[in-house]
């Protein structure tokens, strides 16, 4: 295989499906990517990812240009990465915006007092994300990954720094 070959991995598409669930519902914040119709905007957000109902959630405020982007754009990337780990993740999907307010208070944590006073506040808006595909990035760690590209780079072969898979969600 030569160093530019995409690497592989051992994962069959059921482990790297629940490795992505894991990963994205452990680092908990991403990089939320929509589309203006001329450029990919990207913010943090925070993520309540729901494997059980094929759903990934997001609170966000009533106005802003996200909303307005995903009712013409409705496509959407969600990128987390635990650097320290070298863990990456990114699921694409179709993004909805709702007023569900049974949702919302379901889906409320103390940490959304930061942005919103209760969960009856009507400014909050729920997004919801349905996951159409992924690709994941799992390393066995730092220290791991670092001595393997060290011993790579020494006897010129390629390092096995963990899984790469994409895949149907």
């Amino acid at each position: 295989m030569s160093k530019r070959e995409e690497q592989t991995s051992e994962l069959d598409q059921s482990e790297a499906a629940d490795r992505v669930w894991e990963l994205a519902k452990d680092i908990d914040i991403c990089m939320f990517v929509t589309w203006d119709g001329e450029y990919s905007r990207a913010r943090p957000l925070s993520a309540r990812v729901h494997r059980a109902e094929n759903a990934i959630y997001f609170l966000v405020n009533a106005e802003g240009a996200k909303n307005a982007q995903l009712e013409r754009f409705p496509k959407v990337t969600m990128a987390w990465s635990d650097n320290s780990g070298y863990k990456y993740v990114t699921v694409s999907g179709h993004a909805a915006v709702s007023n569900d307010r049974s949702k919302i208070e379901r889906l409320w944590e103390k940490t959304d007092e930061a942005w919103w006073d209760t969960p009856e506040d009507p400014e909050i808006r729920l997004i919801t994300v349905v996951p159409d595909e992924a690709e994941l990035w799992d390393s066995p760690g730092k220290i791991v990954a670092t001595v393997k590209m060290v011993i790579a780079a020494v006897t010129g072969a390629t390092p096995d720094v963990g899984d790469n898979v994409k895949l149907d969600l």
